[in-house]
């Protein structure tokens, strides 16, 4: 990876908020054209992370660069390439939702009004209304075409369906499977609803307080956990079955049901096979593996 595809840098990053370590000696660097899952439970350090990256918080020790440039001192050059959604992100109240569309988009040259038009148009967003008079669905539906609309070159997604209802969600899902087209964007989502974000993302930086226990591909991550279900052919099973790195297992006289780490389907069917037993493999979802790397 050269240093030129690199857009975000972190080493040594850490930060306190009182007796919390929010954030303890991360390392980290995302490439251009990353679709990124980043998940944790709430005080993981997945918003303050995020908000090193666009300057909104400064490091107590370590460094972020952010487009080459320290994240502390971010530069309009900078900020115009960088997109940023927030479920409690603040919009201006007074101003009609046309006012405000319009208002944002005059600090871009790059506005895209296609997409703006598409986008008003799948959320069935009304222009006319107070933005301070919509739902916080809404708000959230705008704030994400506020951030979508001169189509940054690095998109920070932090909880963006949280405030959806499930067809606004569906229709957002759509929209980013829309976005990702282009390899050159790269973006970071935020999310506690990991049945969304496994359809979208290819790399996974998994938190938990304060530091990263996953930074890999989610192909990877995929790889690294199986769940297979044996069935003896001809009697009983073993009392003690003869696999490596169980991280569960369920059974009965004749059936188990298994959770390895660390295996391979070839070497799992091998294994089944000189135990005379049908062994059926499947993956597993990311809220699966996520439970299991976070308890582990």
């Amino acid at each position: 990876m050269t240093s030129e595809n690199l857009i975000i840098q972190i080493r040594d990053l850490s930060k306190r908020f009182g007796k919390i370590q929010a954030l303890d000696k991360i390392n980290l660097d995302i490439s251009r054209g990353q679709i990124i899952g980043l998940l944790g439970a709430n005080g993981a350090g997945k918003s303050t992370l995020l908000r090193h990256i666009i300057g909104l918080y400064l490091a107590d020790q370590g460094e972020c660069l952010t487009f080459g440039a320290n994240a502390a001192k971010l530069t309009p050059k900078e900020l115009g390439k960088i997109g940023y959604v927030h479920q409690e992100g603040e919009l201006l109240g007074w101003m009609t939702v046309k006012q405000l569309i319009r208002y944002v988009s005059t600090y871009y040259k790059n506005w895209n009004h296609e997409l703006e038009g598409k986008y008003i148009a799948d959320f069935d967003i009304s222009l006319k209304g107070r933005v301070g008079s919509l739902s916080p669905g809404q708000r959230q539906q705008l704030a994400i075409l506020l951030a979508i609309g001169f189509e940054p070159e690095l998109l920070i997604l932090d909880e963006p369906a949280s405030a959806l209802d499930p067809i606004a969600r569906s229709q957002f899902l759509d929209l980013l499977l829309h976005i990702i087209q282009d390899e050159k964007r790269t973006i970071i989502i935020s999310s506690h609803i990991l049945s969304d974000v496994e359809k979208v993302i290819d790399h996974t930086l998994i938190m938990r307080e304060g530091k990263i226990l996953r930074d890999c591909s989610f192909d990877d991550l995929r790889e690294e956990f199986l769940q297979f279900t044996l069935t003896s052919l001809n009697g009983r099973l073993p009392a003690n079955l003869p696999f490596q790195n169980i991280i569960s297992c369920q059974k009965n006289d004749n059936k188990a049901v298994i959770i390895v780490q660390n295996n391979t389907e070839e070497k799992l069917q091998a294994k089944a096979k000189s135990l005379n037993c049908e062994i059926q493999i499947r993956p597993l979802s990311l809220e699966e593996i996520y439970k299991i790397v976070v308890n582990q």
